[in-house]
This record gives C-alpha cells, sequence and structure tokens, in this order.
C-alpha cells in the first residue's frame, strides 16, 4: 500500500495501534461475531451484527441500509467511544431528514444532475431529490432497503447482499451488490464492494458515516487535522454540481496537502466543505488521507482505490435530529464524512473517470478505515 509521505508529520511522539492487554502469550484472538433483533420495518426484521476485535475495537452494522451504527475504539487513555455519530434506536435511522448517518449508499453516490443521464443513446429519467437533481440514489436508495446478511467464516466478517431491479430509482439494468465488511485484527474496518450487472447502468457506492474521533467530548469537527494526497478537486455550482474542471488545491482553502484543522479555513469555503477532492492516481489500494483529533488522541487513516473522496463537513446538521445517542444534539460540523468515490455527476461529464458498468464486467472498491491513537 502506498502510503503518505507526511503521515507523521501528525505526531511528534508516533502514531500507535492500540493493542489487547491481557494477553500474556501476545496472540491475538480471533475477530467475533454476534448479532441481535433491532428492530422492524415494512414488515421485515432488522438485525444487528456486532464484529469485535482481540483490542476492543467494535464495529457494529444493520442489515437495514448496511448501516454502521457504531465504531467502537479507544482514546489515548484507554477509554472506548463510538467515533461515528449515531441514534438511539431504529426509529432515529427511519426518521425524515436522516442525512443519510452510516448508510451504503447507492445505485449512484452523490448528485447526478437535473435528474437524469443519456448512456447508450437512451435517456434515463432519476427523482429530482435534491434541489432538481438526483442525491445518492433517489427516494428509496441503497440505504433505505433490507439487505441479506450472512457471516462468513472466521467471524470477522459480514457479507450483505442486495440486487437492485430494472428499473428501480429509474437507473437500467438488474444490479447485483455485494458487500464484505471486514474488522481486523490490526484495528481497520475494511469494505469490498462488488457488483455485476446484465444492462449498462451508472453504479457509484460508498459509506456515509460521520466521523467525529473525540466520541462526543467535542461538539464540532473544527478542531480535527486534516490531511489528504489530494492535488486537484472538482470545483461546483451552487447546487453542489461539478463544472467539469479539474482544479489545483494549491494556494486555497481546499489544500490539505499537509495538515490543516477543518476550521481553519472553512470560512473561505460557501457553505463549507462539501466538495470532491481528485486523488493522486495510482495502482491498487492506496493510503491517501488522516484524521487526527488532539481531545482524544485518536487518528484515523484512509485508503481506496478509488479515484476520488468526497469531503463533507456537515454543514446541514443543525440540531434538529430525534432520538439521537445519549440525547447528543448534532448541531452544524457535529461529524464529516469521507466518501471515497467516483466523481459526482460523471454520467453527464465525459471527462470524468466513467462509471458505466457494463454487463460481463464486475465492479470492485475497496476501502479502510484505519485507527490508532496518538500518546
Amino acid at each position: 500500500m502506498k502510503k503518505l509521505s507526511t503521515l507523521m508529520a501528525l505526531s511528534t511522539g508516533g502514531i500507535m495501534a492500540f493493542t489487547a492487554c491481557g494477553d500474556g502469550g501476545g496472540k491475538a484472538r480471533a475477530v467475533s461475531l454476534t448479532s441481535a433483533r433491532y428492530g422492524e420495518t415494512g414488515g421485515a426484521e432488522v438485525t444487528q451484527y456486532t464484529l469485535t476485535n482481540a483490542n476492543g475495537m467494535i464495529v457494529k452494522v444493520l442489515n437495514y441500509g448496511g448501516i454502521i451504527t457504531d465504531i467502537i475504539t479507544p482514546d489515548k487513555s484507554g477509554a472506548p467511544g463510538n467515533v461515528v455519530l449515531s441514534y438511539d434506536s431504529l426509529s432515529g435511522y427511519l426518521q425524515a431528514g436522516n442525512p443519510y448517518f452510516g448508510t451504503l449508499v447507492g445505485r449512484y453516490a452523490n448528485r447526478i444532475a437535473n435528474a437524469q443521464f443519456s448512456l447508450d443513446g437512451v435517456t434515463y429519467k432519476l427523482a429530482p431529490n435534491n434541489n432538481g437533481n438526483t442525491l445518492h440514489g433517489g427516494l428509496k436508495g441503497f440505504d433505505k432497503v433490507i439487505w441479506k446478511a450472512t457471516p462468513q467464516a472466521g467471524d470477522s466478517s459480514l457479507l450483505l447482499e442486495y440486487r437492485s431491479a430494472d428499473g428501480e430509482e429509474g437507473y437500467p439494468g438488474n444490479l447485483d451488490v455485494k458487500v464484505v465488511y471486514t474488522l481486523t485484527a490490526d484495528n481497520a474496518l475494511q469494505i469490498d464492494y462488488t457488483a455485476t450487472t446484465d444492462k449498462a447502468t451508472p453504479i457509484n457506492l460508498t459509506n456515509h458515516s460521520y466521523f467525529n474521533l473525540s466520541a462526543g467530548q467535542s461538539h464540532d469537527i473544527l478542531g480535527h487535522e486534516l490531511q489528504l494526497r489530494a492535488p486537484r478537486y472538482t470545483p461546483v455550482n451552487e447546487n453542489l454540481i461539478p463544472l467539469g474542471r479539474l482544479d489545483s488545491v494549491a494556494g486555497t482553502a481546499m489544500d490539505f496537502t499537509t495538515p490543516h484543522k477543518i476550521g481553519e479555513r472553512i470560512s473561505q469555503v460557501q457553505g463549507g466543505y462539501d466538495h470532491n477532492w481528485v486523488l493522486e492516481e495510482g495502482e491498487g489500494l492506496q493510503e491517501f488521507g488522516m484524521l487526527y483529533d488532539s481531545v482524544s488522541g485518536r487518528v484515523m487513516t484512509v485508503a481506496t482505490t478509488e479515484p476520488g473522496v468526497q469531503f463533507y463537513s456537515g454543514n446541514f446538521l443543525d440540531g434538529s435530529l430525534k432520538n439521537t445517542r445519549n440525547n447528543a444534539v448534532y448541531g452544524k460540523h457535529a461529524g464529516m464524512c469521507l466518501e471515497t468515490q467516483h466523481f459526482p455527476d460523471s454520467p453527464n461529464q465525459p471527462s470524468f473517470p466513467s462509471a458505466i458498468l457494463r454487463p460481463g464486467e464486475t465492479y470492485k472498491q475497496t476501502t479502510v478505515y484505519r485507527f490508532a491513537v496518538r500518546k
């Protein structure tokens, strides 16, 4: 895996993986997987699956929407905390206006302009659910369906499967999607996506977790330090649709090639950060980003096979969400997203990397979120 050349710049004391205590033999135990009923929606049972490794890292996932409800990791003093924004029950995730907390997003993550695209001479109409554009798959995207969930051998992974029928939300082709969540022994959450189709179709899958590495100690993420190995970004119009060009980040508030606090220059960006960064070109899984919270000492690095990442600074959170975990008030900038992806509106932007999947091809995407602490 290609590493950021300045990863260690955030830490004069070094970045340390958290490890299990009390294991005299030094041998890590296998990751465990358990499940429990979480509720019901539309007559279907919702189950929560819990992955736990020997170091005490915990990841909890629902079969509804593929939602990550918890990523629990220790801070620099060893105290565990949930580093993603979440709710106290299923009702939170079902409420109107839920901003995709922890969800799997598809068939096409991010925006498609004017809720339509043309492919092979045919124009396809989609649901205009965001200022006349289509956002995150439409009215009922992958975030609002029940996935078939199957624990995998070894109990370190959970397989989720869903067939998106031809014409669902206006998209062509029967799309068969598989997503595997894996909790590793070295404190990483790996997400592997694959898909096949029987008709050409756009596809762009991602996860929409909102991170706050302080686990509630800080009410916003403006003090978090972010670094992105991304020399360019895609500028957008007032409705967050790309203008079709790739601009350099150099000398702008979009430059995170060296670490900056998120709040340091956010006032220079109209509306806050909600843009696609163009990652350095390379092959295979590449580490491109680091997020650091000095309050807790937690560090998260991110690697992906995708060409871009949407950094969203939680600009539309307004404190109105109900059934939040521990009655937390999720106000503006309470959490931030790093959504690995193809570029927004790629089906209408011929100069962008193609996001079209055709019969006989297999869509593949891998993203890894790795957690550690800085002492």
